[in-house]
């Protein structure tokens, strides 16, 4: 074997060794970026993103002045009231830190509407200011009941 031929053969194997070194960085840099998340300008949301750090304020279908405690009070009294196995008795509710109170009373059988159970009912509130409402509330089968529709009570004309 000759020099020049010793210098290629070394040269070879460095430069072998060297493409399989890049080689194994280049995959391992290209596994490693699996990891790593960039935005991209045009992929991004017009809306930001909910972290559930506060609490969305859930608006009472019934009242405005119901706070989140007067509804969450009202909406066990409603499913109390609207249960259909139950007889559609009068259920009242009430919150002494708010003063504000009021009844659920069925008005009607329960019926199926696009796959849920729904029942009419009629509502009173006093506190703040005094209602009558009718309307209709409904759930799916072992869900929470949601009121659907809600207006004033119509009240009987006097003679």
């Amino acid at each position: 074997m000759t020099i020049a031929n010793a210098r290629r053969y070394r040269s070879d194997a460095l430069l072998s060794e060297a493409k399989k070194i890049l080689a194994v960085g280049l995959i391992a840099l290209s596994a490693g970026a699996c990891s790593f998340t960039f935005g991209v300008i045009g992929m991004q949301e017009d809306e930001p993103e909910a972290t559930g750090s506060v609490a969305p304020q859930v608006a009472a279908p019934l009242s405005p002045d119901l706070d989140e405690e007067d509804w969450r009070r009202a909406k066990a009294a409603l499913a109390v009231a609207l249960d259909p196995q139950g007889p559609g008795t009068l259920v009242s509710w009430d919150n002494p830190t708010s003063t504000m109170k009021g009844s659920f009373a069925a008005a009607g059988a329960p019926f199926v509407k696009n796959d849920e159970i729904c029942r009419a009912f009629s509502a009173n509130l006093n506190g703040t200011s005094a209602a009558t409402l009718q309307g209709t509330a409904c759930r799916p089968s072992g869900g929470e009941w949601v009121i659907k529709d809600i207006k004033p009570a119509k009240v009987p004309a006097r003679a």
